[in-house]
């Protein structure tokens, strides 16, 4: 009996700006809206970011996050994600910020540096809604997402005390070899929650090859030690994460991932794309976990002790 898909939904995201969708989270109540109904679609962990409500820029205030995971926290049961991975310009203080504040029970963990290139989504934007939005995007041309052995070290230094366990990140083949030195330096411990992430400009392409030999190289590395999902950017999100489902692995989606339900159609909420992945999914004879059967087998310690507003 294969064991049930987790399913993970990205929010809100840094990646995509206002001028791309008008159905992108912004307001901390729209984006603790945005969770609920995911949650309640069938999403077990919600992958969180902020933004500033004023246009929509990337934020990394713990104050602009509080309203949000409080409203997420108190109605629903989903396993809480804050990011480190943060927004182009944030310091590794500020991506840390949030996490360090309410003490989740997950937070995602770039695995590798890397160009981290959004410029080629300005191409279809006619008009930008804010003055930030196509600086931002083309200023990924010259940036490197930077996550050094130090920043990793440091994160997980910082949040492992707290009891936070890890979305490990790899965005390509690299960085699994990155958390395989990790694990063999007893920085990290397993279960290992292992999201492979493909489509990305500057990491590895979504050809359904790269899922076989990500997938296989994790095998190799880690054993029965790792839990593994997959997400796919952009309109390569469904086609991945289904096939990553038939392997038995795990699915994540949203917003952040892709703003688009099927071709040419803009998702009007992250709800419709966890509906939409929990049907295929259900047609398929594949169960979806719960938030408390996530909690179990990724081995966290429950929304009770984390810091998130009561």
């Amino acid at each position: 009996m294969p064991e049930k898909v987790i399913v993970s939904c990205a929010i809100t995201g840094s990646v995509h700006v206002p001028a791309m969708s008008p159905y992108l989270p912004v307001t901390p109540e729209q984006i603790g809206d945005s969770a609920i109904e995911a949650a309640e679609a069938g999403a077990a962990i919600v992958h969180l970011h902020a933004r500033d409500p004023e246009d929509g820029r990337p934020s990394p205030d713990p104050e602009l996050y509080a309203p949000f995971v409080d409203q997420i926290h108190n109605r629903t049961d989903v396993v809480v994600n804050i990011t480190t991975g943060g927004a182009r310009g944030m310091s590794l203080d500020e991506r840390l910020a949030a996490a360090v504040r309410f003490e989740p029970e997950l937070c995602s963990l770039n695995m590798g540096s890397m160009n981290f290139a959004m410029f080629p989504v300005a191409r279809g934007i006619e008009e930008f809604k804010h003055g930030w939005e196509q600086p931002f995007l083309e200023g990924s041309r010259s940036w490197v997402f930077q996550n050094t052995f130090e920043d990793i070290e440091r994160i997980v230094e910082t949040m492992k005390p707290l009891g936070t366990r890890f979305e490990f990140e790899c965005y390509d083949l690299s960085h699994l070899y990155n958390l395989h030195h990790c694990l063999e330096s007893g920085l990290v411990e397993p279960p290992l929650f292992i999201q492979t992430i493909f489509g990305i400009l500057g990491g590895v392409g979504p050809e359904a090859a790269n899922l076989t030999v990500m997938r296989e190289t994790a095998d190799k590395l880690f054993g029965d030690d790792y839990v593994w999902s997959v997400f796919g950017a952009g309109r390569h999100q469904t086609r991945l994460v289904t096939a990553a489902a038939l392997q038995g692995g795990n699915v994540r989606v949203g917003l952040e991932d892709s703003i688009y339900l099927r071709r040419g159609q803009l998702a009007r909420s992250n709800a419709e794309q966890v509906a939409r992945i929990v049907a295929i999914l259900s047609e398929l004879d594949l169960e979806i976990a719960t938030p408390d059967e996530v909690r179990q087998r990724l081995q966290l310690k429950g929304s009770a002790a984390t810091a998130l507003p009561s």
